[in-house]
């Protein structure tokens, strides 16, 4: 548009700058912004900048921005207030966002769908449900907005979470009566959620209901319904939709594959799950990162060390095929590194953390200390240890020196 001579309206600049934040990083977003004419600095504009650092958590620059928002008499729609809202429930701040609420409610900022449904999530974050059923109730007397699907949705997403299936049940036939046939999001959303509150009956229902509403059944919808069916132990019923949807699918999806992988391996079916990975390869779908996942958590409980890391190389390899970086949870991690310790395996340590490597920077300073602790367990020396250290810029902690000084010994 810039090389035609094409004028850009400020909401077109709003949407590039956007598009700068995603394809150049937060730092040329602002200089873009700066870059404006003051003509430019609206709400839309300092909108999109505000949504940016929302994005990227950064809450004090968030902040900041909505106070000169403030100062400069920018009108202030409900989207702003929702991108800070959503910020606080992300980092885990959500009593945070009941004084936003008020604050826009002073202001005379109308409240929108969004607006009603972040202020659910939040109050059920701090396990107020009878507050998440006030803000209901102040949804359905507000005239000016209304409900739609996606409250009821979230809000049976709540009374899930709560154990509270009989109101969780309510909520979905509300979202039911609620919901455009054509809207596929909403057919996942009920597959899900009456999966979670253990309604096999309707989770098949719905499914048939999704079937006569589409004429060509998507690989998502096949996902879905199988990680339900997986839920709900109804492991013949995730083969059978599973199959189906091998005969029919023009491009083998990985991820639904996966599914039917994990609930194999969950039951200790290990060669069922192997036949699955085979089959897709055959298909053209090659294993990803998680389907190598799946994998190392089965040989995590069953004790199989070695092919487990083999499993973990895998998933960096895939990851990276990917154009991702990939590594194994933290947990999986650690509980490696503890095998290590107590077998006093150095060489063992020493080769996993070379795996790890080849799928990120930095490794945490437990992984470290876990090493240490394992070359100090087994009695070998490392002159070069702590220079490692050094070079990783890490620092263990006081008993971890002792031991370090043990291991350095020449």
């Amino acid at each position: 548009m810039s090389h035609r001579g094409i004028n850009k309206t400020v909401s077109d600049q709003a949407i590039h700058l956007d598009l700068v934040a995603k394809a150049r990083g937060i730092a040329a977003a602002e200089s873009y912004f700066i870059e404006l004419p003051e003509t430019s600095k609206n709400h839309l504009t300092y909108g999109a900048l505000l949504n940016c650092y929302c994005k990227e958590l950064m809450t004090e620059k968030a902040e900041a921005l909505v106070e000169k928002m403030k100062e400069l008499k920018i009108g202030l729609s409900s989207m702003p207030y929702n991108s800070l809202m959503t910020l606080y429930t992300k980092i885990d701040q959500p009593e945070k966002v009941s004084a936003v609420i008020q604050e826009m409610k002073a202001a005379d900022v109308m409240l929108d769908v969004y607006s009603y449904n972040v202020w659910m999530r939040a109050l059920a974050a701090v396990d107020d449900i009878s507050g998440v059923e006030r803000v209901i109730d102040e949804m359905k007397r507000d005239g000016r907005v209304t409900a739609d699907w996606t409250t009821y949705s979230n809000l049976a997403s709540i009374y899930a979470d709560a154990g509270l299936v009989q109101k969780a049940e309510n909520a979905l036939k509300e979202l039911e009566r609620r919901h455009d046939r054509k809207d596929l999001s909403a057919f996942q959303f009920l597959i899900t959620l009456y999966g979670r509150i253990g309604k096999l009956h309707e989770v098949y229902r719905v499914w048939r209901s999704l079937r006569l509403a589409f004429k060509k059944t998507a690989n998502i919808s096949y996902l879905n319904m199988v990680q339900a069916l997986v839920q709900l132990n109804d492991i013949p019923g995730a083969e059978k939709c599973f199959h189906e949807w091998e005969r029919t699918c023009s491009n083998y999806d990985i991820r639904v594959a996966n599914a039917l992988m994990k609930a194999y391996t969950n039951g200790g079916h290990l060669n069922k799950a192997e036949e699955v990975k085979e089959r897709a390869r055959n298909r053209g779908a090659k294993p990803n990162s998680k389907t190598w996942e799946i994998f190392t958590d089965y040989y995590l409980k069953s004790g199989e060390v070695k092919s487990a890391v083999d499993s973990i190389a895998n998933g960096i390899s895939a990851g990276k095929a990917d154009g991702r970086k990939w590594v194994p949870s933290s947990s999986t991690i650690s509980t490696l590194m503890n095998h290590f310790e107590q077998e006093k395996d150095v060489d063992g340590a020493e080769a996993f953390l070379d795996t790890l490597k080849k799928g990120t920077d930095a490794l945490s300073v437990e992984v470290f200390e876990s090493l240490i602790r394992t070359y100090a367990a087994a009695e070998r020396t490392s002159p070069m240890l702590g220079r490692r250290l050094k070079m990783e810029n890490v620092e263990v902690s006081g008993d971890i020196k002792k031991l370090l000084d043990v291991v350095c010994i020449e």
